[in-house]
Order: structure tokens, then sequence, then C-alpha cells
């Protein structure tokens, strides 16, 4: 039995606005009763483009049911604009969370959302999770909807994967793509985030930053050599190491000083950055 939230069984058991919608303005269809879920989502939408009302249909488990019920309560009285910013994360924090197991259900409401007012713009019904190229044949998720959900949730295994949007829970064959996709989504998200900062930093930030980009960008590409590096002080912008392994007997150490370490962190902390190497007694 999963661990469902005592708000997961109310909306499972007491759905709110499940049924048929005469005449909506907008309709989205998501997913697949072969592969076990699938939701239809209905808006009345008025001239202020304001969700007016809302239902549901599904096929699928209790946590699929509650996410649907719980999307409908979320977007009642938003504006369009507001709806579209809704995330699979806001369905399940509205349940008070899901499983990771049952993530894949918030997703699901979220695809439904986006395709109804896709439909309501464009007038298009073409299912979100057509677009892309197919990756995981047995469920038929693409490309698009796995770098999404992992670049959303910060996703880093196949298995969260599989929770969130199901692709790799079938016969396997997928999971080296997926793990190429994870492996390409978080280097983009890391180099983002190790972007130079702008501004001038103190003295213990620099310190705190040459260290971290020490420890994250540049000691492991040492260690594959069985090399390491320390950090022994900051003057500065004079940054002093100690070459440790196999790299302080290196002949071409400077060369690793000059092109590895010094570029990585002029790239990462500053561009006046001058490593050199700390002087033997």
């Amino acid at each position: 039995m999963w661990d469902y939230t005592e708000k997961v069984m109310d909306h499972f058991t007491r759905p709110r606005n499940v049924g048929v919608m005469e005449n909506p303005d907008a309709v989205g269809e998501v997913g697949s009763m072969a592969c076990g879920d699938a939701l239809k989502l209905m808006l009345k939408i008025d001239e202020n483009e304001t969700i007016t009302d809302a239902k549901f249909q599904t096929f699928g488990c209790a946590s699929a049911i509650a996410s649907a019920s719980a999307l409908t309560e979320i977007i009642k009285g938003m504006k369009l604009s507001e709806a579209a910013r809704i995330s699979n994360q806001d369905i399940a924090k509205f349940l008070g969370g899901l499983p990771e197991q049952k993530m894949h259900c918030s997703v699901l409401g979220r695809e439904a959302l986006e395709a109804a007012i896709k439909n309501y713009r464009t007038g298009e019904t073409i299912h979100t999770d057509l677009e892309g190229e197919i990756v995981c044949v047995c469920f038929g998720v693409t490309d698009r909807e796995i770098e999404r959900v992992v670049r959303e949730n910060n996703l880093e295994s196949i298995e969260q994967v599989t929770n969130y949007c199901k692709a790799g829970g079938g016969c396997g064959g997928c999971h080296k793509q997926i793990q190429q996709i994870i492996d390409r989504v978080r280097g983009e998200a890391k180099a983002t985030s190790r972007r130079r900062p702008a501004g001038r930093l103190t003295t213990i930030q620099k310190i705190a930053l040459i260290q971290e980009i020490i420890d994250s960008e540049i000691r492991p590409g040492l260690k594959q050599d069985q090399g390491d590096i320390e950090l022994i002080d900051v003057e500065g912008s004079k940054v002093v190491v100690a070459l440790r392994g196999h790299c302080a007997s290196c002949p071409v150490s400077g060369v690793t000083l000059r092109d590895y370490v010094q570029a990585k962190l002029r790239e990462f902390v500053s561009e006046d950055l001058v490593v050199e190497e700390e002087k033997q007694a």
C-alpha cells in the first residue's frame, strides 16, 4: 500500500469536478489507456481568459484521480496566464506530496493543462506526448518529455525518470538514451550555475569559490590521472596551490597549472587570477 497523505485519499475517494462538460472552451487529452494512465481536462473560459469551470475524466490509479481533482481545484478562478505557470510540483504540493513512484500522475495533470491551453489558443488537439522523438517505446515517452521532467524536477537517475514519466519502466531498452539525456541536462545546469559571478567578491567569498571550483571542476580531472591538488593560499589575484600524487612529479605540471587549473579558475571565478605552484623549501 502506498503511503498516501490524507489529502490525496480525500481527493481520491471524493474527487472534485469529475464528469463531462458540455461545450467546453478548451480540451486537453494526454496519456493512453494502453500505458495505464489517461486524462481528459475540459475548461470553461470567459472573455477575460479566466477559467470559470474545470472538469476531468481519467483512467488511472488513486494518484491519477487525486492529481486531476487537485488540478481542477487549483486552476478554477485563475487567469490562463497564471494557470500556464502551474507545474507538476505545484499539484503534488497541493496534495501534501505524492509517493515518488507516483509523481508521473502530477506530470500527467500538468501536460493535460498545457494541452488544454494550447487547444484554446490555437485550436490544435495534438497530444503533448507525441512531441519529439519516442525514446521509451513501451510507454510512448519522448525525449522532450524526459528532458523536461529531468530539468524541472532536478532528477538524477533512471529510476527517478521512470517515477515521473514512466520512461524506462518496461523492457529497459531505452535506459542508455535516458541516461544520456540526464547527463546532458545536468551538464547544462551545472555549466549555468558555474558562470563567473558578477561584481566584486570579498576575500572570503573568493577563497570559498576557488576552493569550490577546485573540488568540483579541477580535482576530479586530476584524479583520473592519479593526481590531486591542494589550495595553499590566495593573495589578491595570486592563487598558490600544491600538486599532489602523480601530478607532483609530472614533467608537464607547468602546463597543467596554466592550461587546466588556471583556465578553470579564470572561467568560473575571476579572469585576472594567476596560479602559482607552492615553492618547495
